[in-house]
């Protein structure tokens, strides 16, 4: 699974199918490499993160691995990982939580706004009232501190919960 997919973000649809399959393990496979992410959609159950950059000889050992109910991790992202692990344990820190974390049906409802979807449309396809779209939307402006239309797109390219190209062709 990726993390940018048209309609439903990987995250979102991480989420949807452990809820309904909790047996289901799911590798994703993106372009995106931040700790952000990696930290996102293993926290929603996710079993591993391959780079897209990643050898194709290490997706049979990571299916393999996961199928054995462990992690598995890029090698780039399993090295990065230790050392911020060893790093912080030696300062005595303690991991750091993500800023702004969104429910998934806030992120449902970036992506829709960034996919360009008006609040009826939101609304229609989350089968849910226009007025719950607006409180979603509300949520989303506060937690992220961003309160235009054109930057909830940015920052939803920049966070890889749409691709720009998504963005071009539904503008386009």
């Amino acid at each position: 699974m990726d993390i940018a997919m048209p309609l439903l973000n990987g995250m979102e649809a991480t989420r949807q199918i452990l809820h309904s399959y909790p047996s289901t393990k799911i590798i994703i496979l993106s372009a995106h490499s931040d700790d952000a992410y990696v930290e996102q959609v293993m926290a929603l159950g996710a079993a591993g993160y391959l780079i897209k950059q990643t050898a194709a000889s290490i997706l049979p050992a990571a299916i393999r691995s996961v199928f054995q109910g462990k992690r598995f991790y890029s090698p780039s992202i399993s090295e990065r990982r230790f050392h911020h692990q060893r790093k912080a344990h030696a300062e005595g820190e303690l991991p750091k939580p993500n800023a702004a974390k969104l429910t998934s049906r806030e992120m449902e409802v970036l992506q829709l706004i960034a996919e360009g979807k008006a609040n009826k449309e939101t609304a229609n396809q989350l089968n849910i009232s226009i007025k719950t779209v607006e409180k979603h939307r509300q949520k989303v402006m506060d937690k992220l501190n961003i309160h235009e239309t054109a930057s909830l797109t940015r920052y939803a390219i920049a966070a890889g919960i749409i691709e720009s190209s998504v963005q071009s062709t539904i503008n386009g």
